[in-house]
């Protein structure tokens, strides 16, 4: 993606080599996806499995989600 002028570097950074919209909600369910399988995952396995990846995957799904609504906002899509 292009840096905007009223671009903020939160999003650009969060979208950078992503160039449209269906790439960008393949990355957010991808990340929505993997932090639902670690779930299961820190629950059977208590001592190797840490619930850090769980909430590290939901930080990034909320950001990418806060980064597709600014460009659906503000049109900057290719």
């Amino acid at each position: 993606m292009d840096k905007k002028d009223n671009m903020p570097i939160w999003v650009f950074l969060g979208l950078m080599n992503i160039y449209t919209k269906k790439g960008a909600l393949v990355l957010l369910s991808t990340c929505i996806l993997f932090g639902l399988i670690c779930v299961p995952l820190a629950i059977y396995e208590m001592y190797t499995v840490d619930w850090s990846w769980v909430a590290m995957m939901a930080a990034i799904s909320v950001w990418y989600w806060l980064c597709i609504k600014w460009v659906d906002k503000n049109s900057a899509w290719q």
